[in-house]
């Protein structure tokens, strides 16, 4: 088949390459110059199937209220006339629960596994490089309500199958001895020895260039205007973009956020919000006060990242549409972070800072598969988690392409579970 892909950010280019191998004829559509130049540009950098879990549950509304109060807030929400917010809010609230919060943390953890394991395979068939780590990912406490907390993920971790190890402060300064700064601050830890780290960018680069390789076209500088179906059959009959129009015999939608304005005129009613965040990105100066892995700030909920000769700080979150700004005052959470777990540990005269818009469902599960128009099939919504579940999801859409059953269950994936 002749495969049209909308997106070209990790998720399209996982996707292209799969198809590609599948022996179809692939073509990636983008508005930027390149591929991974938005969401997959600069993101917190971790792999990491252990920390997949929903915003909604059980508490989570009180404890928003409290993160919108406090000086370096997490949360951010502006209040705009935007009704898509407003109903997505809702369907948020409504899943904060326990039963749903179990149901949708095992969807996504069941798709973060697999591309986990996913990853690893491609990483060594075709020799990538983006500075990637295989040392874990740990989950930093700073109250003991924190670590009470952690005990219901923990139940769930072990139902799925993941590893994980609750540790004292001195253990968590085994693993990361950074961290002694601390002091009696940090009051122990959650540690997913499973989870990876690495540079999002890089591999999305160097993965492109190997679809290259094989065929894909990647057409840039086009901006996607609208899809075209034919009356008689509900089919896609073409793609109208700012510089001309493409045909395809199938379709991907991996267009991130921006995805749901897209379907609305073919009444897809895809619940997917903009959840805009930031990232600092800093050389290191200081070898030995810097990370060895990923550390994630449970307080401040800020992940830091280490890649080679870098890093990768990411965190916060905003729901204030399709803003791109980039305030000064938003850099505040990052530097006291970064600078709180591990000072001196980077150069902050180089710190480049960024901000990209993840792609977010209510119920924190992207949203795989078909739907009711019969060559159009949808890749997006994976939230703060693209990087982690992406080259899962682009091999478990490509089998649903092919007719193929997928190697994982397919339940509670597709837009179905809204419908």
């Amino acid at each position: 088949m002749n495969i049209l892909i909308l997106g070209g950010g990790v998720i399209g280019v996982a996707n292209a390459w799969y198809l590609a191998k599948a022996g179809h004829q692939v073509t990636v559509i983008d508005r930027q110059s390149d591929v991974a130049l938005e969401t997959s540009f600069a993101n917190a950098g971790q792999i990491s199937p252990g920390y997949s879990a929903p915003w909604a549950g059980p508490g989570v509304p009180l404890k928003a209220m409290k993160w919108l109060l406090q000086d370096l807030s997490p949360l951010r929400i502006n209040p705009i006339a935007d009704k898509r917010l407003y109903t997505w809010m809702i369907k948020l609230l409504l899943n904060c629960n326990t039963d749903s919060y179990r149901t949708n943390k095992e969807r996504m953890l069941r798709i973060a596994q697999y591309s986990r394991d996913s990853l690893q395979i491609l990483r060594k068939e075709l020799s990538l490089d983006y500075e990637q780590r295989s040392l874990g990912t740990l989950q930093i406490f700073r109250h003991e309500k924190q670590m009470l907390l952690a005990q219901n993920d923990m139940q769930i971790l072990e139902q799925c199958g993941i590893n994980y190890q609750l540790l004292n402060p001195h253990e968590c300064l085994g693993y990361e001895p950074g961290l002694g700064s601390m002091g009696n601050e940090l009051i122990g830890g959650l540690r997913l020895p499973d989870d990876e780290t690495g540079d999002c960018f890089r591999f999305t680069q160097a993965l492109a260039q190997k679809c290259k390789n094989i065929g894909v076209k990647f057409i840039f500088d086009h901006e996607v205007l609208s899809l075209e179906t034919e009356k008689k059959t509900g089919s896609i009959s073409q793609v109208t973009t700012n510089k001309g129009i493409f045909k395809a015999d199938a379709y991907v939608m991996a267009l991130g956020c921006y995805s749901a304005a897209l379907l609305t005129p073919l009444n897809i009613n895809l619940p997917v919000y903009p959840v805009k965040g930031y990232s600092l990105t800093v050389p290191i100066k200081n070898e030995g006060s810097s990370p060895m892995s990923t550390v994630m700030d449970e307080t401040y909920k800020v992940a830091v990242s280490r890649f080679n000769k870098r890093i990768r700080v990411g965190g916060t979150a905003e729901l204030t549409g399709f803003n791109l700004d980039l305030p000064i005052s938003r850099h505040e959470n990052l530097n006291f972070v970064l600078n709180h777990l591990f000072p001196n540990a980077a150069d902050m005269s180089q710190a480049q800072y960024w901000t990209g818009l993840r792609p977010m469902t209510p119920d924190g599960t992207p949203i795989l598969g078909a739907c009711h128009i019969n060559n159009l099939y949808i890749n997006t919504g994976h939230g703060t988690l693209g990087w982690t579940m992406a080259v899962g999801s682009a091999k478990y859409v490509t089998d649903i392409i092919n007719g193929k059953k997928p190697e994982i269950s397919t339940e509670g994936l597709s837009l179905a579970r809204y419908v």
